[in-house]
């Protein structure tokens, strides 16, 4: 670790790189590490077991090719030595017999050196010995030396070959074979320790005289060859082995082997030079060369029958490595059927839990909060429901279901304090209403009464703006609350109209440039809900565009309905800031978004106007660097109007300048008996409330004034708001004259341009050159143009620090 990375890192990324393994990873490791784990000891011990059959089987073979001749070369060592005894004691006929055991001892030893080729083995060590038999033939021949070490080196030679056979044939490994193997090797150390007493005998010779050494030797192999056929033969011979021995211990030979040894050990007398046996001694040689022969086969047989049972024994354990490999290939292989059926079932579920959750996560609980948001209730069989499994799966699935059900609690009293907000504000709404629709019954009769007085008219229509743009935002609540627009129109009403009394709710109306048509009107339900939302975007145009900059409004007949077009001169606003806002624009905002922007709801109130309208809205760039916003109203809104006349391009309808007050204006306009402007303007004139005549010109003739009427009752809607608009407006066809009046003798307003014919072709086309028109000069002094460049400035100063202030 590096000495600057703190401690427990490693450990917390391991641990989180463990955290993020797939389950279904998990899930094969948890099969692959028992599965691997189980091969392996399968493995191990199949090869453990293939290698002992493989040993037996090499010791089998190895008994099979060496056992023989290393047998006879023990018999025939066996009988050498007696006859080197015997020449050692001058018996007669001895040099002969001698002869004949040693070319019976050079054949089998031949055959052994030849079969005896694995160094790997201990045939080693007996095949050492053997180089060394010359020798000690040469000194048995020439006598020279003590007897008895000629004749130990033939017991050492011996005992080589018997320890060959406990080493090599006694299957140590193996308790099964080595409780058999034992009386072979058993019956080899009895056979020797015959043997050996033979060879005593032998050395006495026709004298019958034993040394003191020679008599220890005789007593010592008379005890050893007793004890272990007491102790180690008999008892672990098998039934049948059993039955032979007791027929050769129950032989004649075999009793007087017995009496022999018996009459050694009590009858023998004590001389001068050593022990003199008793002539009983001489039957000895007859009966040794018959139980030897006897017991000769009986090793044969046990042996043979201990290479048997090693011969089985490597057949069962290759039969028990077949039936390990087969039992666990089945166990490894119902071990990955159960491990892929459970990953299966466990994945199978966990993905339909997942499916589940999705769906409720995607679709049941948006759905179930949009119900609720609504008010409308929610069936209960829609959620996931406790199911009480007592699984792990189960268990998840019933902790999902009770978070969904705490959330759709949550939402649903959500819901109810939304819908008691909601409530609340409308009654806020109403009785606020009320309140702004005495004020603007009382600034009408105030105009009516003191209309005379120009300066106060002034006041009063702005008094009367102020008012109109406190009902706007109180109707702003009412629709955010889920209220709805009053609207007391009855009558269809034209388009022209529509825009110019949404024009009339904004304060600086006066910027405003209009643009529509005359044939087509808007449904009486509606007019009020398209009122106020061209109301709202035309307030955002004015207040984000310079003071003196106009703001056009224009309205065109398009293939999916009437076309709406508020454009102004304002700051640039990034595209960010464009998808932000049309994002305002088309979805509904909860209430934490609304907080967030409570000094910025005219978008929002747009938005719901336009979604109960089924309407678009959307803001893009102008071509002159502001903001243009294309309100796209259904075909289903407009109707034709009653009276159709004849189409004509689009009127430009000029804003008015600010009222003039003193002495300059001719006659003072009569108080307004309607809402703001829109109430000012007379049958059959496009002209804005408060525009006077310029100076030196006359003013225009003022209508017949018409009779009055009795003030109508304030109107209310469905929320309790009051309205207004008190007075039921007039069809479109009462807005198209019948006839254009004469112009008046003084001078009114400049008459509309005409088309000059043959102005739009080439100089050299025309008939008689029409003199050119030219262009007045501006007389702006240079006061005024500084004036309106530090109104320009200050305007957009003014809506740089607003857009700042609205940024998060």
């Amino acid at each position: 670790m590096s000495p600057i990375e703190p401690e427990g890192v490693r450990g917390q990324s391991t641990t989180r790189r463990w955290r993020n393994v797939r389950l279904r990873t998990l899930l094969i490791w948890l099969a692959v590490v028992p599965t691997v784990a189980m091969g392996t000891q399968v493995t191990v011990t199949a090869e453990r077991l293939l290698e002992q059959s493989a040993r037996l089987r090499a010791d089998v073979e190895a008994a099979e090719r060496v056992g023989a001749p290393l047998y006879t070369l023990l018999v025939d060592m066996q009988e050498e030595r007696t006859a080197t005894a015997a020449l050692w004691a001058a018996t007669d006929g001895a040099e002969a017999e001698l002869r004949i055991r040693r070319a019976a001892t050079d054949t089998a030893a031949a055959e052994f050196r030849r079969l005896a080729d694995d160094p790997s083995r201990s045939f080693t060590e007996v095949t050492r010995q053997l180089d060394r038999l010359p020798a000690y033939r040469q000194r048995a021949d020439t006598r020279s030396g003590a007897a008895d070490s000629t004749l130990a080196y033939y017991s050492d030679v011996i005992g080589k070959v018997i320890q060959v056979y406990q080493q090599e044939f006694s299957h140590a490994e193996d308790a099964e074979l080595a409780q058999a193997s034992r009386p072979v090797v058993s019956m080899l150390q009895a056979t020797e320790m015959v043997a050996r007493e033979d060879t005593v005998l032998a050395l006495a010779g026709p004298s019958g005289e034993l040394s003191f050494v020679g008599y220890d030797q005789f007593v010592s192999s008379l005890g050893a060859q007793r004890y272990l056929h007491e102790a180690l033969i008999v008892p672990h011979l098998t039934e049948r082995d059993e039955r032979f021995y007791e027929r050769v211990v129950g032989s004649e030979d075999w009793q007087v082997k017995t009496r022999i040894e018996n009459a050694v050990l009590s009858g023998h007398k004590d001389t001068v030079a050593g022990i003199k046996v008793p002539a009983e001694v001489g039957g000895w040689k007859s009966a040794h060369a018959n139980f030897s022969v006897q017991m000769t086969t009986l090793n044969i047989d046990l042996a043979r029958s201990v290479l048997a049972r090693g011969e089985a024994k490597a057949a069962e354990l290759q039969a028990e490595v077949a039936w390990l490999i087969a039992g666990s290939g089945g166990g490894l292989l119902a071990v990955v059927v159960v491990v892929v059926f459970t990953t299966r079932s466990v994945l199978r579920r966990l993905r339909e839990l997942h499916e589940r959750t999705v769906t409720v996560a995607e679709e049941t609980l948006p759905d179930v909060v949009a119900r609720l948001e609504r008010g409308q209730t929610v069936d209960p069989g829609a959620l996931p429901s406790v199911s009480g499994d007592r699984d792990e799966v189960g268990r998840i699935s019933d902790a999902f279901a009770r978070a969904v059900s705490v959330s759709v609690d949550g939402h649903r009293r959500l819901a109810a304090e939304r819908h008691g907000f909601g409530l609340f504000a409308s009654g806020i709404a109403s009785r606020t209403g009320n309140l702004v629709s005495r004020q603007l019954s009382l600034t009408e009769d105030l105009q009516d009464t003191f209309g005379h007085d120009e300066a106060l008219l002034a006041q009063l229509m702005r008094s009367d703006q102020l008012t109109v743009g406190m009902r706007r935002q109180i109707e702003n609540l009412l629709i955010l609350a889920g209220g709805e627009v009053p609207d007391p129109h009855t009558e269809p009403m034209r388009v022209a109209d529509l825009l110019r009394e949404a024009a009339a709710e904004v304060e600086d109306f006066r910027r405003i440039e209009r643009q529509a048509l005359d044939e087509t009107s808007v449904e009486p339900s509606v007019i009020s809900q398209i009122s106020h939302l061209l109301a709202e975007l035309l307030d955002n145009a004015t207040r984000f565009s310079p003071p003196k900059s106009k703001v056009v409004i224009r309205a065109e007949l398009v293939a999916d309905g009437l076309t709406v077009e508020i454009e102004d001169r304002g700051p640039r606003v990034s595209p960010e800031r464009y998808e932000e806002m049309n994002g305002r624009l088309h979805q509904a905002p909860p209430y934490s978004v609304l907080a967030q922007n409570a000094h910025r709801l005219g978008l929002f109130v747009v938005g719901h106007l336009a979604d109960q309208l089924g309407a678009t809205v959307t803001l893009r760039r102008s071509v002159y660097g502001g903001t243009c916003a294309v309100v796209v109203l259904p075909a289903g809104l407009l109707l034709p109007s009653e009276e159709e006349t004849p189409r004509e391009p689009a009127r430009r309808e000029p804003a008015l300048p600010a009222p003039a007050a003193g002495p300059a204006a001719a006659a003072p306009v009569p108080a307004p008996s309607g809402p703001g402007p829109a109430a000012a303007e007379q049958p059959g004139r496009e002209t804005e409330p408060g525009r006077e005549t310029e100076p030196g010109q006359e003013p225009e003739s003022a209508p017949e004034p018409e009779p009055e009427s009795a003030p109508e009752p304030v109107a209310h809607t469905s929320a309790g708001l009051p309205s207004r608009r008190t007075k039921t407006p007039r069809p479109a066809a009462a807005v198209v004259p019948a006839a254009r009046p004469a112009p008046a003798a003084g001078p009114t307003r400049p008459a509309l341009p005409e088309r000059v014919p043959q102005t739009h072709i080439a100089d050299q086309l025309r008939a008689p050159r029409v003199p050119e028109t030219r262009v007045p000069q501006d007389t702006a002094t240079p006061e005024e143009v500084a004036d309106a460049w530090a109104d320009y400035e200050q305007g957009t100063q003014t809506v740089e620090e607003e857009l700042r202030r609205d940024q998060p």
